[in-house]
């Protein structure tokens, strides 16, 4: 399967956008996607080594999905590859890149790459899968801008 790519200018510094997404904490307060999202092992914040899990909400069919971090560049880069061999995925692998746009905004790339399972059936999987992550990966980086760039309460 190709890459895909999936992009959003926030009205935030790259690193308060790169601590938020990796804030494991705090995820749930943004992320639509997601139903669970905590690190593993003990760990106490994200970095290369470290595994995460992530569980999605019913539509997504709540799929659990363990990652381990490969890169991390505070508020550059961070990269995941999958660890666990969940339903219909046969491999998964996503860096998100951050870059400075100037005047306190910045550019969020979301870029992915995976092959379904079973193999046999990949030709028909791959492109229903790819048209569901894009589409969720689009509503979760509108959901991150759109937390970040929220009014302050008072």
């Amino acid at each position: 399967m190709k890459r895909t790519t999936v992009a959003e200018t926030i009205l935030r510094p790259c690193a308060e956008v790169f601590d938020l997404v990796h804030d494991y904490g705090r995820r749930l307060e943004w992320d639509t996607l997601l139903r669970k999202a905590c690190l593993l092992d003990g760990a106490g914040s994200a970095g290369p080594g470290v595994r995460s899990l992530c569980a999605g909400k019913w539509p997504s069919f709540g799929i659990p999905m363990v990652t381990e971090y490969v890169t991390f560049r505070r508020g550059e880069v961070a990269a995941v590859k999958l660890v666990n061999r969940p339903p219909f995925f046969r491999a998964f692998a996503a860096t998100i890149r951050h870059a400075p746009l100037g005047t306190g905004r910045s550019r969020i790339e979301y870029i992915y790459r995976f092959e379904a399972k079973p193999r046999w059936l990949a030709w028909l999987l791959e492109p229903v899968m790819n048209l569901r992550l894009k589409r969720e990966t689009a509503k979760r980086l509108k959901a991150l801008k759109d937390y970040l760039e929220r009014p302050p309460r008072s």
